[in-house]
């Protein structure tokens, strides 16, 4: 295998002088992380620091990770797709997706090809695949410098979906090169790093300090949200479950919503946590894993991610270590999970098995219900909403969810937050296409779909309280059972949005969200100043010239 991987890389792009280490155990890779992956931990630290640390669990446990301290999420500032003939009309273009001169980005890839022969690189390759549907699945192979990312893609990556024979001619190539430096007056880059997508040769090349491990995972999200729709299979920013009669759901939501929380029930399998392809067959996760963020992990209320904090085979990044205390001398449920000295955005990768009730194969049927997850900070949204074809288009795109105040410096009230498709850094087509193909399969297999808001209600943040989960999982599964279906509903004046006059388990009083407040008039006021908020954002994004009917 190892002279194929190397065959490979030789023919395609003149990597004829590397040390190509394919096919290795997760073990093996382990081991080579801790021995061989060096690069700056600290802003003043040395660019051979070590990396990679085992625990007091050794090799039982999680391999634990440092990136630069520049590069502890996405560098979307520095995310870049080549702009070739045949897809720049096609991408859609924004400030974390910029695109690349054609003539810049082939001498860089020659500048990234020679800088690897010359040192004479040991690279560390994984084969895995984007997708559980043999149809739909897409081969990936993960070539680096850091052993690290070929562990961490074998965690997050299927492997085995169908035969792979056509690797070589259909599949995609990742190559994470963090030793390099971007120049950018040569390279036509912002910075000395950059993350560049080549949508016509199948490639991605991950160059300088980007060494965060969702670059990996997050780059071929982005890959198969261009390339499915094409085909046109929707791909999505989602959770997804199903119950045990093969009622599927799908639950989009930015961070903060509940869309981790929600998809996680005990009475319903897990298909997947993040990310999703809708095809004619059903619901497939495109991976194999759950990249979870650790920051002040409560471990009573997440009892699986605690768990697996243990177990073998997993990845635990930027979280610090104690004070005083090697890491070799910690276990892994001793690290302080409230310690964002290095980062807010620690994380940790481990196996979807990890989870107790898995869908088998990772997939589902077609779904019955589609949840629009939002977390409105300011009061205004109803606890549930009803949503028609277009409504469904319209709140899809906007993404709309809400910062709270003292979550960042300088959010000092409730910010209206919106992401289209509620992921708009990933999705490389324009936000139309990707609403227009799940009206289409929503009209094709009769998918019901709510507008579910786990904010504050009788108030803003800071006034009003926070929608009891109690209240949310009741009117989720109320949706889910379909008893929103025919229930009398009623509009709001300022929204427009159609809520339903009961729900088991649920007060009628709390269905409207103005009842909730002490001042009716107050909300009135707030439910406009949110109206215009939506009207500027349609206005800007200019939905209107894409085919999104104004729908507030």
């Amino acid at each position: 295998m190892t002279g194929s991987v190397a065959d490979h890389l030789r023919v395609r792009f003149g990597l004829d002088s590397v040390d190509v280490r394919a096919g290795l155990t997760q073990e093996e890779l382990f081991a080579a992380a801790i021995d061989g992956d060096r690069g700056r931990t600290r802003l003043d630290g040395a660019e051979h620091d070590q990396k990679a640390f085992a625990t007091a669990l050794g090799a039982d446990g999680p391999l634990i990770f440092y990136s630069d301290p520049t590069c502890t999420g996405r560098p979307v500032q520095d995310t870049f797709a080549v702009a070739w003939p045949e897809v720049v009309d096609e991408v859609w273009w924004k400030s974390d997706f910029s695109p690349l001169d054609g003539d810049r980005y082939t001498g860089l890839l020659e500048q990234v090809v020679a800088h690897l022969n010359e040192q004479k690189a040991t690279l560390y390759t994984a084969d895995v695949f984007c997708g559980w549907d043999p149809e739909f699945a897409i081969p990936y192979r993960l070539v680096s410098e850091y052993a690290t990312h070929a562990y961490f893609a074998n965690i997050m990556f299927p492997k085995g979906v169908r035969d792979d024979s056509d690797r070589d001619s259909t599949g995609w190539t990742m190559i994470n090169v963090p030793s390099f430096r971007c120049d950018p007056d040569r390279d036509g880059t912002r910075t000395d790093r950059a993350v560049v997508i080549d949508l016509r040769n199948r490639l991605g090349l991950v160059i300088g300090r980007a060494d965060y491990c969702g670059v990996v995972k997050k780059t071929m999200f982005t890959v198969m949200n261009f390339v499915l729709p094409d085909a046109e299979q929707l791909t999505m920013h989602c959770s997804a479950n199903v119950d045990d009669n093969g009622n599927s759901a799908i639950l989009f939501g930015l961070s903060g919503t509940g869309k981790t929380t929600l998809s996680a029930d005990p009475d319903r399998g897990l298909i997947g946590d993040d990310e999703h392809v809708w095809t004619e067959s059903g619901i497939a996760n495109f991976e194999d894993g759950c990249y979870a963020k650790l920051i002040d992990l409560d471990k009573e209320a997440e009892p699986i991610i605690a768990a697996a904090l243990s177990v073998r085979g997993t990845l635990i990044e930027n979280v610090p270590a104690l004070e005083g205390q090697d890491l070799a001398d910690t276990d892994p449920q001793e690290l302080d999970l409230t310690d964002d000295s290095i980062t807010e955005n620690t994380r940790f990768a481990y196996p979807l098995s990890c989870n107790p009730h898995v869908a088998p194969g990772a997939r589902g049927p077609h779904p019955r219900t589609i949840v629009l997850l939002t977390a409105d900070a300011f009061g205004v949204l109803p606890p549930v909403s009803i949503l028609d074809r277009e409504e469904v288009m319209y709140h899809f795109v906007m993404g709309f969810t809400s910062k709270l105040a003292g979550t960042e410096v300088g959010v000092v009230a409730p910010q209206a937050t919106f992401s289209a498709c509620f992921g708009a850094p990933f999705m490389s087509h324009r936000p139309s296409v990707y609403a227009e193909l799940l009206a289409h399969r929503m009209d094709d297999h009769s998918a019901r779909c709510i507008l579910l808001n786990t904010g504050w209600s009788g108030g803003p943040y800071g006034v009003g309280d926070r929608l009891s989960i109690a209240h949310t999982r009741a009117l989720l599964n109320a949706a889910l059972n379909g008893d929103l279906d025919h229930v009398d509903t009623v509009r709001l004046p300022v929204l427009g949005l159609r809520i339903p006059e009961s729900c088991p388990g649920v007060a009628d009083e709390v269905l409207n969200p103005r009842n909730t407040w002490s001042d009716p008039e107050a909300y009135d006021e707030a439910a406009v100043a949110l109206r215009d908020l939506f009207r500027r954002n349609y206005e800007e994004q200019g939905y209107a010239a894409l085919g999104i009917k104004a729908m507030l």
